[in-house]
């Protein structure tokens, strides 16, 4: 059976790639470049499926949207 996930990548601060699979509990990974990035979330991706038993039907992707918000809401 094949699977199709969306996958949300970020760069943190430090540099590194993280990717996480939102339909997946606990699905996430990180790597130095986005390839080894790719590499490791296909990997992870296996082993949640080992472990999840009851996959939700996958909704269709619609996009991401990146908001910009001028405050110190987090007391900075």
């Amino acid at each position: 059976m094949k699977h199709s996930f969306t996958i949300l990548i970020e760069q943190g601060e430090d540099g590194a790639y993280i990717s996480t699979v939102p339909a997946l509990k606990s699905c996430y990974t990180q790597a130095d470049t986005i390839p080894e990035l790719l590499e490791k979330t296909r990997e992870v991706i296996e082993l949640c499926l080992e472990v999840e038993k009851d996959i939700p039907p996958i909704t269709r992707f619609i996009g991401v949207q990146q908001m910009e918000i001028a405050g110190s809401f987090y007391g900075v």
